[in-house]
């Protein structure tokens, strides 16, 4: 019988029969078997107030690893979080939310999960491999490393867009100092956004060139302004506690941009200017961003973020991470790579293969004497495959065993959010690179048990 509409929906909620629930509830008995992970969470929940038994109820420690779990799952929002708690049921479930509960709001849920430090993340994955090792779903034998690139929240930088951001955020906070104290200044910010589209839009070098020095003048003019409005902040006479809050932050944001704008400035100086090739070492591709680093690919593209190092073994968890500072080359990292395994598996694996951006005579000397019995690259220069390898059928597996991380790290890009991070820091992109790990290694042992 098919009717237009049910004239009375069923009292109670049927439970789901799919393959994510399935999932999820595996996933929560497996963090069930880790209790140390919650201490380590806890530990850091209470890093700013340093009591637990006062004020109002807060998100359980349990909670709040639950739902960053979910975040990085599904690759969500924390608004979509939020509303993914309140409307599932087995959403709701996993995260340990009693459904008479009223579901933690956006701003509770980034407070919260923000507050767990990427070590504790990393210290709870090493849990989950020491599980995944008793129910042998790891053996730690084979292991295969290669880099990957994750870029930060940031746009693609110019020089002319780099001073526009200092221009336009300078004039923001001192608007606020002159709305709130009534400390005068003149705004620049029409006239830097105008230079900047012009300069976006120039038909030859030389009126470029030209927009670019109008801008330079802008910015410097906007910077010394920001310098007199910091020295008037300080003679303000404060009514209350709020005032004084507003005037520390607008003093520490005046601070940090004027530091930011300085950089800028003297890097378009050298390069548009002088005609300067100005090292990426050198260079600040965002105010926002500070820490963003430069990573040129095989001369193909340029990516504005970090270079994160991973290491996976032959059940496709990832073993170990590394959030790299500036663009190391893959040679220098291999012998890292396998102290670092070695620590988390608490012993050596027999074979480690890498990309051939890895391979070296020294890293195969090294690395085997490290307790290594085989070291295979995918691109072997100058190197013999029994080098590497005790034969030729050893060597062509190990290889094509390499290239099953590639798939790994596509993994964690598509489903995991790890393309782009869009927390703000270099502490937090840490943190949001091993949270997406973490999310990822519990989805694959859930499915290892569940096959």
């Amino acid at each position: 019988m098919r009717r237009k509409v049910r004239e009375q929906l069923g009292l109670v909620t049927p439970t789901t029969d799919h393959v994510r629930a399935r999932e999820l509830d595996v996933m929560s008995r497996v963090l069930d078997q880790l209790p140390r992970a919650l201490d380590w969470v806890h530990r850091d929940l209470l890093s700013r107030s340093g009591r637990a038994d006062t004020g109002r109820d807060a998100m359980t420690a349990e909670q709040v690893l639950r739902a960053m779990v979910i975040k990085q799952r599904f690759g969500l929002s924390y608004e979509e979080l939020a509303f993914r708690i309140f409307d599932s049921n087995s959403v709701r479930s996993f995260c340990r939310i009693v459904p008479s509960a009223s579901p933690p709001a956006k701003s509770t849920l980034q407070r919260n999960i923000k507050r767990v430090e990427a070590e504790t993340w990393e210290k709870i994955n090493k849990l989950l491999i020491g599980f995944a090792q008793e129910h042998r779903i790891e053996s730690g034998r084979k292991t295969r490393t290669d880099c990957t690139v994750v870029e930060t929240n940031i746009h693609a930088p110019s020089d002319s867009s780099l001073l526009w951001d200092c221009v336009r955020v300078l004039c923001r906070l001192m608007t606020q100092a002159k709305e709130t104290f009534g400390i005068a200044f003149q705004s620049r910010r029409r006239r830097a956004k105008r230079r900047a589209m012009g300069i976006l839009n120039a038909k030859s070098s030389e009126q470029r060139t030209a927009l670019y020095r109008d801008l330079l003048k802008v910015t410097e003019e906007t910077t010394a302004q920001g310098r007199r409005v910091l020295a008037q902040l300080k003679d303000v006479s404060i009514a209350d506690i709020s005032d004084a809050l507003v005037a520390q932050a607008i003093e520490h944001g005046i601070k940090e941009v004027l530091g930011h704008a300085t950089r800028v400035m003297h890097q378009t100086e050298r390069r548009v200017l002088r005609g300067e090739s100005v090292p990426a070492s050198d260079k600040i591709v965002s105010i926002f961003e500070p820490h963003t680093d430069i990573i040129v690919k095989d001369r193909r593209e340029t990516l504005y973020g970090h270079k994160i190092c991973l290491t996976t073994g032959a059940s496709g968890l990832v073993l170990d991470l590394t959030v790299e500072n500036g663009n190391p080359a893959d040679s220098t990292l291999a012998r890292k790579m396998i102290g670092r395994v070695r620590a988390v598996l608490g012993k050596t694996p027999k074979q480690a293969t890498f990309d051939g951006g890895f391979s070296s005579r020294a890293n195969v000397h090294d690395i085997k004497q490290m307790g290594v019995e085989d070291v295979v690259f995918s691109k072997h220069v100058g190197l013999e495959i029994t080098e590497m390898a005790k034969s030729k059928g050893v060597f062509r597996k190990l290889r094509n065993f390499r290239a099953g991380i590639e798939a790994g790290i596509s993994f964690l890009k598509r489903v995991f959010s790890l393309r782009r991070c869009n927390w703000s820091g270099f502490a937090s992109f840490a943190a949001y690179a091993w949270g997406s790990v973490l999310a990822c290694n519990l989805l694959t042992v859930s499915r290892h048990l569940l096959a």
